[in-house]
């Protein structure tokens, strides 16, 4: 099925200027699933709107002040709310009420006035509708404390491009502000299923805007981002047996990555965008190999007794990280993508499962059983120290943004099924839009090409 170009693609908003600037069943071939299969032997509320509810106090948020853009109410989106939400979702702001103040890109904002709001930053813009049916959308930044112009953007765009832009902006906002590169234009994949229908989901990365790249009858699971974010790697079951495919996001063209005499599951991309690691049963057992991003013939990476299943590069693209029962119990193991002997990570815990590694590197995200419930959990790669960061019990599939300040995991809400996000240490958390039924398996894309 072709999902349509839209304003979460790839490509550039256009007119952009600046203004002075492991067996056969679907449930064990899921993540949590392949464990499970493992393990048996086979707050105070933000100003977020669109339905991202944000809880919880951190201890270093820089507070910011988003006047309402001059004619935004006029328009289908409205721009200040997306770019106030993102920000605080983000963990590293806290809002300022404008209390009305009405004030656009051109205006000269009485910063004194700002300042006594306990505002350290503020930003204003407006959202013009053109002739043509087009919106210009333009925005100014001001660093209140310092008193200095920190620039803006314009954006001439269509309608199907407002959100984006509201995204944009904030990733403006947040790079300039913290000198780090914002991730709220990027995209999240996630799968859902209603009654009998399996769902793949592309969408912005608050959750909304989402966009159906697959549906099926026949489950789909484990969804991957390519590095370069115009791909997509899943496991279908549409052949009646788990089968690696990878997907063109853009065109909705796929080709079969794996399609070995057993099961054939949970993908995961290289660095480099050029290989792929994978779970296959053909030599018996489920064991790890790597294969060529355009298929062929694997290669195996290990020989070993037990099972070895949910495979992750490490940044650098030199190490795997994997879950494993050789031990006796699930485990989180790593071994160097050209093969050898294994090395365990995770020692706090009988069972765990799911491991991401953040981009930059430092850290490992999982899924541990403390009680009979599955809880996130964040270890210091450098100094083996992990944390709980959540008080959920039914955790699963926790992926980095791409600049390694965010996880994103689905869990139960109040007996509801929801896709969350929180910070390293958990003090902020914010539960996303998503479409409706059982959400699975989310993943974050890698930061948008512009």
């Amino acid at each position: 099925m072709r999902i349509d170009r839209s304003p979460h693609s790839a490509s550039p908003v256009p007119s952009v200027s600046p203004l002075d600037c492991p067996t056969s069943t679907p449930l064990a071939m899921s993540r949590r699933g392949a464990a499970l299969a493992l393990a048996a032997g086979c707050a105070a509320p933000a100003w977020a709107q669109f339905r991202v509810e944000i809880t919880g106090v951190g201890l270093t948020q820089l507070p910011i002040a988003l006047a309402p853009f001059r004619g935004e109410t006029q328009s289908p989106q409205k721009i200040s709310a997306i770019v106030q939400a993102d920000l605080e979702r983000s963990g590293r702001f806290v809002g300022v009420d404008s209390a009305g103040v009405q004030l656009d890109e051109t205006s000269r904002p009485d910063l004194a006035l700002w300042r006594q709001r306990r505002a350290d930053a503020l930003a204003s813009g407006s959202v013009t509708r053109l002739p043509d049916g087009r919106f210009d959308v333009r925005f100014r930044l001001w660093d209140v404390v310092k008193g200095q112009d920190l620039g803006g953007q314009s954006f001439v765009i269509t309608q199907a491009d407002l959100r984006l832009v509201a995204h944009r902006i904030a990733d403006y906002i947040y790079e300039k502000l913290t000198g780090e590169r914002g991730v709220f234009s990027t995209r999240i994949a996630y799968v859902t299923k209603v009654g009998s229908r399996y769902s793949l989901w592309v969408a912005d990365s608050d959750g909304e805007n989402a966009q159906s790249a697959l549906s099926s009858p026949e489950p789909i699971i484990s969804p991957a981002w390519s590095p370069t974010g115009g791909q997509l790697a899943y496991v279908s079951f549409e052949s009646r047996k788990p089968v690696v495919y990878v997907h063109d996001v853009a065109t909705g063209r796929r080709r079969l990555i794996a399609n070995f005499r057993g099961s054939n599951s949970a993908p995961a991309w290289s660095p480099d965008g050029r290989q792929l690691a994978v779970t296959l049963s053909r030599d018996g057992g489920s064991q790890l190999y790597t294969i060529d991003a355009n298929g062929g013939e694997p290669r195996r990476l290990m020989q070993s007794s037990g099972i070895d299943t949910e495979p992750a590069f490490s940044s650098d693209g030199r190490s795997i990280y994997f879950v494993s029962d050789r031990g006796g119990s699930p485990q989180v193991y790593r071994v160097s993508a050209s093969g050898g002997g294994a090395e365990r990570v995770t020692f706090q815990g009988s069972y765990n499962i799911s491991p991401a590694i953040s981009p930059d590197g430092q850290w490992l995200a999982y899924i541990s059983r403390v009680g009979g419930g599955y809880k996130l959990h964040v270890m210091d790669l450098k100094s083996g120290a992990a944390t709980a960061v959540t008080d959920t019990n039914a955790d699963e599939s926790p992926s980095f943004a791409p600049n390694s300040r965010l996880i994103v995991y689905a869990t139960q809400q109040q007996g509801r099924d929801a896709l969350m996000t929180t910070t390293l240490d958990g003090k902020i958390k914010a539960r996303l839009a998503g479409q409706g039924g059982d959400i699975r398996e989310p993943d974050w894309g890698p930061f948008s090409k512009q």
